[in-house]
């Protein structure tokens, strides 16, 4: 039995993921120590894996403090180093490990893996970037800033590059490095065939698809719901503190033949919507999958995992992006015709509905949808992962 180290950032679409994995890992014997902000334990212990957290507030502030600009993102995810690397050291003190696991976007997985003198698996939970692709990202996104202020936020990565090395004797060889935490093995939870470009990674890269754990606990109420002409609504767990969105769809379809449930969310409160449409079904929280088993439409802020969930159950898409990937996702999607996507800004009720109606009367939309769901099965989920992970110790002579 090996003993491995998980450690993520503090965000669900970067945690779900991984819990498949942990449970199967378990399931075979590894015993998993994961690392992760506290207000997310308890989505962690039921996978049977030994918790310890950080302080996720603290995480969040040092990353933020990093601002907009593509340099100072960057150095976000360095700025985190003092809040994560001691913590983890202290709570880990005499303990021994076999191999690391650490999420692509975590700032601190490559650092940790070499101050642990630990092999290190990537795990990648959003689209895979090589380093050619993420210098021109850096290029095209600091266009959009002065001259002056790329210079001044590069030097000043550069000094927390030079701070961070001292401090705690690692090398940083690029921004590429601290942003996607490169591995000798990545695993990426899609297929190659919704990865952009999916042909040419590597060996190194496993496309393993979307890692779903069923929540047999989770139940929705269909009785009494028209579920011919269903649409689901949601913008996912973290921006969906959107009241006036909400509104916008209740005037959108409203009055149609169409059923909507629409998932709000734990921030926004249900009465300060108003008068809810009769056609309307709003909740704060719904089983996902179990209403996009049903849904003939998913309305979806572009969330890797929320995409991925849409398509593996063959549900066309219409994403309206929020920030971070979910653009580039939404790109994707509309390339691949399996939906569309939409800017919010500026979106009245009509544009919304005539969307909606236009991708539900595209019959070469579900069937994409269908044929994208089946390259994600194919490409074998938590399963396939583990046994990456497995052949993974094997090249390196771990037997245990």
């Amino acid at each position: 039995m090996a003993r491995v180290l998980l450690i993520n950032g503090g965000s669900e679409g970067h945690i779900n993921p991984t819990l498949g994995v942990v449970q199967e890992l378990i399931r075979r014997g590894e015993e998993v120590v994961y690392f992760i902000a506290e207000q997310f334990r308890d989505r962690v212990e039921p996978t049977g894996a030994e918790v310890i957290t950080f302080d996720g507030s603290k995480f969040i502030e040092a990353f933020l403090a990093g601002g907009r600009n593509p340099w100072g993102r960057v150095g976000g995810l360095l700025r985190t180093a003092d809040i994560v690397i001691p913590s983890l050291l202290e709570q880990t003190k005499g303990e021994r490990f076999d191999y690391i696991i650490h999420d692509s976007m975590f700032g601190c997985g490559r650092l940790l893996a070499q101050i642990l003198d630990l092999p290190a698996i990537n795990s990648c939970t959003s689209f895979a970037i090589q380093e050619n692709s993420f210098d021109s990202m850096q290029d095209r996104l600091s266009s959009h800033f002065p001259a002056d202020v790329n210079e001044r936020e590069q030097q000043e990565f550069q000094q927390l590059v030079n701070n961070v090395q001292a401090k705690y004797n690692v090398q940083i060889g690029s921004a590429y490095e601290v942003f996607c935490n490169p591995a000798p093995l990545t695993i990426v939870y899609t297929s190659k065939r919704f990865q952009p470009d999916g042909e040419s990674f590597d060996e190194t890269f496993k496309f393993v698809g979307p890692s779903f754990v069923p929540h047999s606990h989770d139940q929705f109420d269909f009785y009494n719901v028209d579920t011919d002409h269903l649409i689901y609504i949601s913008l996912g767990t973290v921006f969906n503190q959107a009241v006036d969105f909400y509104k916008l769809c209740f005037a959108a379809f409203a009055e149609t033949k169409y059923t909507v449930i629409l998932s709000v969310g734990k921030q926004t409160q249900i009465a300060d919507l108003g008068d809810i449409p009769a056609n309307f079904i709003v909740r704060n929280y719904v089983p996902q999958i179990e209403v996009l088993i049903h849904a003939k439409l998913f309305i979806t802020h572009g969330g890797m995992n929320s995409t991925s969930e849409g398509m593996y159950y063959g549900v066309p898409l219409i994403v309206l992006p929020q920030s971070a990937d979910q653009p580039v996702v939404a790109r994707r999607v509309a390339e691949l015709g399996a939906g569309t996507h939409l800017n919010q800004e500026g979106l009245t009720a009509q544009d919304l509905r005539e969307a909606a109606e236009s991708v539900l009367k595209d019959a070469s939309i579900p069937k994409q949808c269908v044929e994208i769901g089946d390259s994600f099965r194919a490409a074998g989920g938590y399963h396939r992962a583990v046994e990456e992970i497995f052949a993974f110790k094997r090249s390196l002579g771990i037997t245990k």
